[in-house]
């Protein structure tokens, strides 16, 4: 919905412009991420949260690199980088304010990046006053890019201009049907239950990158993504481009999605009859967590895991 933004959310760039950011993108790719594959020394990978954050000098040269040619090309727009970010939260604040946000992944996929898996990829997005309203998602391996804006239908630019629309799956029964879903990021009092509930699809798992979850869902090779951490570089991108690839995205309680969101879960999926299929099996993720009591007043509590 955007009847309550200060103004309707259009295309935010022309074909030039939309041209010029694809080539930065593909630069930055040949120039910082694709040279450095399967070629980091140890020093080059650091610990940003814990083991399973990883940054590597291919993500920070790259968005430095992409930074610096929208800077040049819209210097009045605020860039959020996920770097930059995590280096200064507070430019996520302003997100929900601005007219026109880039949010940038630089190398979208970094564990699988860092132990040379070839599954990871770049991520661009334009929000207006937070809400999605271009979406890039690039395959350095490949060098192609799906993508889709406020007025332009979800599409795969191959090299050479080559381009093709792009549309979700048609769903099906609830035992057919396959997604994405991190369960290491699931809190860790609601794993088990939702361990317990991946059998009734036909298969889930995951693959460490955003990028390629929403590319397989867009060209429907699969029919849903689950995401238990928000942030503003790795979902605005892929939402945009579903919807426009006729799927449905909503956080998981049936609220709108808006970029600058840092809480909650979000589901896309295939349509909305799928969407609403996936959520029924996973909505007890939206119960508070139960008080910690004990039963028995005055007798120590026992821990079921020691």
């Amino acid at each position: 919905m955007t009847d309550s933004l200060p103004m309707p959310v259009t295309a935010p760039l022309t074909p030039a412009q939309r041209t010029q950011l694809f080539n930065l993108v593909r630069r930055a790719a040949k120039a910082e991420i694709m040279p450095r594959f399967r070629q980091l020394a140890t020093y080059q990978i650091t610990e940003k949260a814990g083991p399973q954050d990883l940054v590597t000098e291919a993500d920070t040269a790259a968005e430095a690199m992409i930074t610096r040619g929208l800077q040049a090309s819209f210097p009045h727009a605020l860039i959020v980088g996920e770097e930059a970010a995590s280096a200064n939260p507070d430019l996520m604040d302003k997100i929900a304010e601005a007219e026109l946000c880039f949010t940038i992944d630089p190398v979208d996929g970094t564990w699988n990046y860092a132990k040379g898996l070839p599954l990871f990829g770049v991520m661009v997005s334009v929000l207006r006053f937070g809400r999605p309203s271009f979406g890039l998602l690039y395959d350095p391996v490949l060098n192609d890019i799906v993508w889709a804006d406020a007025e332009n239908p979800a599409q795969i630019q191959l090299p050479r201009r080559t381009k093709r629309e792009i549309h979700t799956s048609k769903g099906g029964a609830l035992s057919s049907l396959n997604g994405f879903l991190p369960l290491f990021l699931i809190p860790e009092d609601k794993r088990a239950q939702t361990a317990a509930a991946l059998p009734k699809f036909g298969r889930v798992w995951s693959l460490r990158c955003a990028c390629h979850e929403f590319r397989t869902l867009a060209q429907g090779e699969v029919d849903f993504v689950l995401f238990a951490k928000l942030t503003p570089w790795d979902q605005p991108a892929g939402a945009i481009v579903t919807q426009k690839a006729g799927g449905h995205v909503a956080m998981l309680d049936g609220s709108d999605y808006r970029g600058d969101m840092r809480k909650g879960y979000l589901l896309a999926a295939s349509d909305e009859t799928t969407w609403k299929r996936v959520r029924d099996v996973f909505d007890f993720l939206l119960d508070p967590a139960p008080p910690e009591t004990n039963e028995f007043p005055g007798e120590l509590a026992v821990d079921n895991d020691a």
